[in-house]
């Protein structure tokens, strides 16, 4: 299999290699990238990453492509994915795939006219072991029909301020933090529910990574932990006093389409991080936890725990034991057309929510989402103005 890659950072440097662990065949023959991040380790597990193109349209245009992978900024995923399904292409791409409502509606119409068969987005978690096993319960009936969800997605310090030295510290690069980090999160809670989100409430702002809070104003000067993390094209070592201007943390209030409600929090600086959730439906109740490794599932009428499974971190996967599983589902849908979890439709309703949260924070008001998803559907109808 012939793959391109633009954007080689450090996230297609590593599914470079995950990908290349699963199938030997997998065979990078150009990237595009001015600064390429993910190199560095294809280079030390000895993946070639072929010739380095100066544009995009250049390496489309020399190499015979099997699969178009984006993972580039995403301000600039729109024009990457674009030009891969133009030139027949099939495309997967790192999530989050674009940044505005405006950009979600182009997309849709993209999908309408070349088949969102052509596009896969990256929204890894859900191939992992513990939602695969959550939506069987669910499958099996034991939650009944859905009522609310408690969710939660919260990181180390050492993460948060990774954040905020990187070029995803900027909204108008990344979306926003919510976009960025929790469109996982909160693709899984819209699989569970089954409905779009109609109305959203949120609130947050910046308490944690300010200048009152940098531990060298106490004389602590070992900061090592804030910069664990390398950042990439256009990092900055400023953690505290960052020109970056996304949140630290933030929680949202939803309501779907079919009356269930959810609430979600995040925060960037936790010290014992989890992502956490609580599902909890007219005959049961499921809680897990993606950090620590848990699903319960408990029955409403006599409180019997249906399910307890534990699960452990395989040595590959920086997503519970979903990289591995994402990459070999993937390369099964490339050679054998076989079905995937996530669709490209997920993901742009998995952002267009998150989006509305953060413009619920922003205007400080409820955002009826109702008008945005009937501009959708004509968008993927192919009727967008």
């Amino acid at each position: 299999m012939k793959v391109g890659i633009i954007g080689l950072g450090f996230r297609l440097g590593y599914l470079g290699r995950v990908f290349s662990t699963i199938d030997p065949g997998f065979r990078i023959v150009g990237t595009v990238d001015p600064a390429p991040a993910g190199k560095a380790e294809l280079d030390q597990h000895g993946i070639a990453t072929g010739v380095a193109y100066a544009t995009p349209a250049e390496l489309i245009a020399t190499e015979p492509l099997d699969l178009l992978m984006v993972g580039s900024p995403n301000h600039m995923h729109l024009d990457h994915i674009r030009a891969g399904l133009e030139a027949g292409l099939t495309v997967f791409c790192e999530k989050p795939v674009v940044t505005t409502v405006a950009q979600s509606l182009e997309l849709a119409a993209l999908m309408a006219r070349f088949g969102a068969e052509r596009l896969i987005v990256g929204l890894v978690l859900r191939y992992s072991p513990l939602y695969r096993d959550l939506r069987s319960a669910q499958a099996e009936g034991l939650l009944g029909d859905v009522v609310s969800i408690e969710a939660s997605e919260h990181i180390a310090p050492y993460h948060g301020a990774f954040f905020m030295r990187d070029w995803r510290r900027y909204a108008r690069w990344s979306g926003s933090f919510m976009l960025e980090k929790c469109c996982h999160d909160l693709d899984l809670y819209n699989g569970v529910v089954g409905a779009r989100p109609e109305r959203v409430a949120s609130f947050g702002g910046r308490k944690t990574f300010v200048p009152n809070n940098d531990p060298a104003r106490e004389g602590i000067n070992d900061l090592t932990v804030f910069h664990k993390k390398p950042s990439g094209w256009m990092g900055s070592d400023k953690v505290f006093d960052s020109d970056g201007d996304i949140i630290d943390y933030q929680v949202a209030i939803v309501e779907y389409a079919n009356g269930v409600g959810m609430n979600f929090h995040t925060n960037l600086n936790v010290p014992d991080e989890y992502r956490r959730f609580s599902v909890i439906g007219t005959r049961g109740m499921a809680e897990g936890d993606f950090v620590r490794g848990s699903l319960q599932v408990h029955r409403a009428l006599t409180g019997e725990m249906a399910v307890d499974t534990r699960y452990t971190e395989t040595a590959l996967s920086q997503h519970y034991g979903a990289d591995e599983q994402m990459a070999a589902d993937i390369l099964a849908n490339l050679t054998r057309a076989m079905p995937l979890p996530v669709s490209t439709l997920n993901a742009l309703e998995a952002g267009i929510l998150a989006l509305a949260m953060d413009e619920a924070r922003i205007s400080r008001t409820v955002v009826d989402l109702r008008p945005v998803w009937d501009r959708f559907d004509e968008a993927l109808l192919g009727r967008a103005a």
